[in-house]
Formats: structure tokens, C-alpha cells, sequence
């Protein structure tokens, strides 16, 4: 069996135009640029940005790729609606939370977590094999480990997510990990909150039922699991915003 590694998959930084595209996706994600809106025309930006105008058309070109904005002759380049978004991919979910938790993405979040996550882990209850309850196992065991120390306990924490969709046996499932991966590990390393969303008593109850190859036990427990997280994520922006 493949064991799921926690590797973000977004586009590189390394390179100027990376950077750029990072900038201004995280604008767009972040409401600072508005669908319809025009963006600044090419050497207006590239001076904001202080990058030359070969590295901002590549970005816009990454941009156009995710849906995000599209350049026509004449009328410069514009923020397209927000339904034309590829709102699953990697990049787009780190922009949508790269200031932080906030109220309508952490409701998208877990409204596609609650709907998937329950049902995963009842396949997975009945589908795993002896490796992956061995290598879900050694996730919860990293949390365990990890103790109060929250970046520590965000990589076994994602693994233990991925590694039930994967114990599915169902590609398409195991394929939503990087979308849960990077919405997850944006709003982990954002709040100090989620030490109490994830606590391990219910990731245990999850992986205990998994284990008993108990279906029905997986899914109420998972589906306490993100009811519990979701509750703290919003409680912990709610003070944030007091």
C-alpha cells in the first residue's frame, strides 16, 4: 500500500512569477480585488509589484489557468466571477485562507468535510487492510506525540484525515486529501484554537471504530469529530473578532 504523505500542493514560490501569482491570487481571495474589477495595466503593476513585465505575464497566465482572471485585448486583464473559480484547487484554498480562519470559508469547509468525511470512514471501516490501520495508527500516534506543540501536530493530524480517505480503496475520495490538506493546514497553523477541535479522544473513538471494522460507529464518530471542530474554529474566530 502507497501510505498518503502530508506535501502541500501548491504552485512553487521559487520562481519571480510564482511569487506574483501568490500576490495578487491572495488579493483576489482576500476581496482586495473584486470579480470585475480591471487590475492596473502591465507597467503600473509590474512597478507596484517591483517585477518585470515577463514574470508578471507569467503569473497572470497561472491566474487565467485557476479561473481567476482572464486578459482580452484593449480591456486589460479582469477578475472573473467568483463561480468561474476553481475553488478546489490547492492555491486557491491557501489564498482563500491566508489571513486567517473567516466565517463563510470555514462554513465551506466543513459543510464538503461533513458530507465526505463520515461516509469515508465508514468505507474505510469496512474496506482497510492490516497497513493502512497500521499507518492511520502511526498518525494518531504522532499526534499523541506532538502533545501542546501545534505545528508538530499538524502533519500526523492532516496524515490521519488523508490516510482514512485513502483506506476507502475509492481514487476519487483519496484524491480530495489535497483539498483537505491545504484548507486544513491553513487554518491549523492560523489558530492555536484547533488544539481543541482536534481532540484526541474523538480521533481515537474514530480510529478505535475503523479497527472494529464498525461502519456505523465511524461515521457518528467522525461526524462528532468535525462537528466539534467546526465549533471551535468559529468560536475562535468570534474572539479573534471581539
Amino acid at each position: 500500500m502507497n501510505e498518503t504523505h502530508t506535501q502541500i500542493r501548491t504552485y512553487s514560490r521559487r520562481s519571480l512569477h510564482g511569487q506574483v501569482a501568490h500576490d495578487i491570487g491572495a488579493r483576489i481571495l482576500q476581496g482586495e480585488l473584486a470579480p470585475g474589477q480591471v487590475l492596473p495595466n502591465e507597467s503600473q503593476l509590474s512597478t507596484e509589484l517591483s517585477v518585470s513585465r515577463t514574470a508578471l505575464r507569467e503569473a497572470i497566465k497561472v491566474l487565467a489557468a485557476k479561473g481567476l482572471v482572464e486578459s482580452r485585448p484593449k480591456t486589460g486583464t479582469k477578475v472573473r466571477r467568483r463561480e468561474d473559480w476553481n475553488l478546489l484547487d490547492p492555491d486557491i484554498l491557501s489564498w482563500l485562507f491566508a489571513a486567517g480562519p473567516n466565517v463563510p470559508a470555514t462554513d465551506m469547509l466543513f459543510e464538503v468535510r461533513e458530507i465526505v468525511e463520515p461516509a469515508a470512514a465508514a468505507m474505510a471501516a469496512t474496506n482497510r487492510d492490516e497497513a493502512q490501520i497500521a499507518a492511520i495508527s502511526a498518525a494518531y500516534e504522532g499526534m499523541v506525540a506532538a502533545g501542546d506543540d501545534v505545528p508538530a501536530g499538524i502533519e500526523p493530524d492532516l496524515r490521519f484525515h488523508q490516510l482514512i480517505l485513502a483506506a476507502t480503496g475509492n481514487e476519487l475520495l483519496r484524491s480530495l486529501g489535497s483539498m483537505i490538506e491545504t484548507a486544513l493546514a491553513a487554518s491549523f497553523a492560523a489558530s492555536n484554537a484547533m488544539l481543541k477541535a482536534n481532540a484526541l479522544p474523538q480521533h481515537k473513538a474514530v480510529l478505535d471504530a475503523i479497527i472494529a471494522q464498525d461502519p456505523d460507529t465511524a461515521s457518528s464518530t467522525m461526524r462528532h469529530l468535525l462537528k466539534e471542530a467546526r465549533r471551535s474554529v468559529l468560536q475562535f474566530i468570534a474572539d479573534r473578532d471581539a
